[in-house]
């Protein structure tokens, strides 16, 4: 077998052959002639795609399989691993994209040939969309040359789905079968963020993950997002490009240490940050800047993603993020908590169902801040929202529409107006001056009468 070739693994032969996992496992009892595993390890063995396509035609087992299940096998068993299958992928789709006549031009040749001429043809469609600074580097042809097989049949996916819908569905699968990898924003409280920021030209995400907020906005020209892990950071650049005509500018590196956009005033900042993370940077950023509102300590590090989302703020811009709900309460927080009131930064704090987004087993907070406009007058009131009773049994069952609703319609008269009538269990618009106690603690629950 050649180095480069595909591998698969057995639940990947049994969606082949449209069959379970036992049935993979009698074959190769049964079969002496079923190929012999080529990687992977003793109780999860690889075995060569080709091979076994082969196996499972001669035995008429092989199914109608859908071309897009195809594809996916050959990004799961790419020699040099799924993420750079997806890059490759993710770039040939852009050219295809963009500049479908060159790609039919590189495809009509060997693919020797297709190798050599695919990263110059790359680096001018990957500088066209995402820059000369990017976080997504040129394919090598070395790197290219395995790949060449599944940037064909990518191109047959994109013909029969769509460019952006065939990197969607091979990046859903990614993410679906490394589920521990990735803290995913899950869509219903990603599209409530992005309606809460409202319209907005120019929009940062600085802790981007796989992409799902700024994905959720509409109407954007500009697309910002930073993210630590480069492979991430590649892979959402990549989904931004092909899923909006923004211009698209995405970083790799540490927010905290090395911001990426440090002269940026954005229209809106969305942001899912690390939770309780101890190693953020507190040591080295004591004289920060960003440090508006109080000095974060060690153990928030929620305040310090607050305080960086409002400093690239242009005056009067909004940022959500989606907070842990002790962020609204420790006692260690309360100065930048009581200094975020005064000032108007803060303008609303909505408690979410439990089961809404990662870690599901707890009712995770939205903080909906304003950067302040000099010479303004300063909001007397605080906008506290609980979305308790559309709790369910768990995360797949919830009412997003009904949580959607129940939090715009507080939302947008506050934002109007600066106060909205109460209603009893669900939502209150509270004076500053009585939340700025010894404990300045935010939790809508806390303040609420009963339903």
């Amino acid at each position: 077998m050649p180095d480069n070739a595909a591998e698969v693994t057995a639940a990947g032969i049994a969606r082949l052959a449209g069959v379970g996992r036992a049935a993979v496992s009698n074959w190769r009892r049964r079969h002496a002639d079923f190929p012999k595993p080529v990687g992977g390890t003793e109780t999860s063995p690889s075995f060569a795609l080709a091979d076994v396509e082969r196996w499972l035609r001669a035995q008429g087992k092989l199914a109608e399989v859908p071309l897009r299940e195809r594809v996916w096998q050959q990004v799961a068993g790419h020699p040099a691993g799924a993420v750079t299958a997806l890059v490759h992928a993710g770039c040939a789709l852009l050219l295809v994209r963009d500049r479908s006549s060159g790609w039919l031009e590189l495809t009509a040749v060997s693919d020797e040939r297709m190798t050599a001429l695919l990263p110059t043809a790359l680096e001018e469609v990957l500088t066209l969309r995402l820059g000369v600074e990017r976080a997504v580097p040129t394919p090598h042809r070395a790197d290219l040359a395995p790949s060449v097989p599944l940037l064909r049949a990518v191109t047959d996916l994109a013909a029969e789905t769509g460019a952006r819908q065939a990197f969607e569905f091979l990046l859903g699968r990614h993410l679906d079968a490394n589920p521990r990898q990735y803290t995913l924003t899950p869509p219903g409280p990603a599209a409530l963020m992005a309606e809460l920021a409202g319209p907005a030209g120019t929009v940062l995400d600085p802790a981007c993950g796989t992409g799902a907020l700024l994905r959720a906005v509409a109407g954007a020209t500009a697309l910002y997002a930073q993210e630590t892990d480069p492979d991430l950071a590649a892979l959402t650049a990549l989904r931004l490009a092909l899923h909006s005509g923004a211009e698209v500018s995405a970083r790799t590196g540490d927010t905290l240490r090395a911001d990426a956009f440090p002269r940026l005033t954005a229209d809106a900042v969305l942001c899912h940050p690390p939770f309780n993370e101890r190693n953020w940077g507190h040591d080295e950023l004591a004289y920060d800047p960003r440090w508006e509102y109080g000095f974060p300590a060690r153990t928030e590090s929620e305040l310090a993603w607050v305080q960086h989302a409002l400093a690239r703020l242009r005056p009067g811009g909004t940022a959500v993020l989606l907070m842990p709900p002790a962020a609204a309460s420790r006692r260690s927080g309360r100065r930048i908590r009581a200094d975020l009131l005064r000032r108007g930064a803060l303008r609303a704090v909505v408690a979410l169902p439990a089961g809404a987004a990662p870690p599901y087993g707890i009712p995770l907070h939205l903080w909906v801040l304003r950067k302040p406009v000099a010479g303004a007058s300063v909001s007397p009131e605080l906008l506290l929202v609980d979305t308790a009773e559309h709790t369910d049994t768990g995360r797949d069952k919830l009412d997003w529409q009904a949580v959607h609703t129940a939090v715009l319609d507080a939302w947008a008269p506050f934002d109007r107006h600066g106060t909205v009538a109460e209603r009893p269990g669900a939502h209150r618009s509270v004076p500053v001056i009585a939340l700025l106690d010894d404990d300045v603690d935010l939790a809508p629950a806390r303040h609420l009468p009963p339903p």
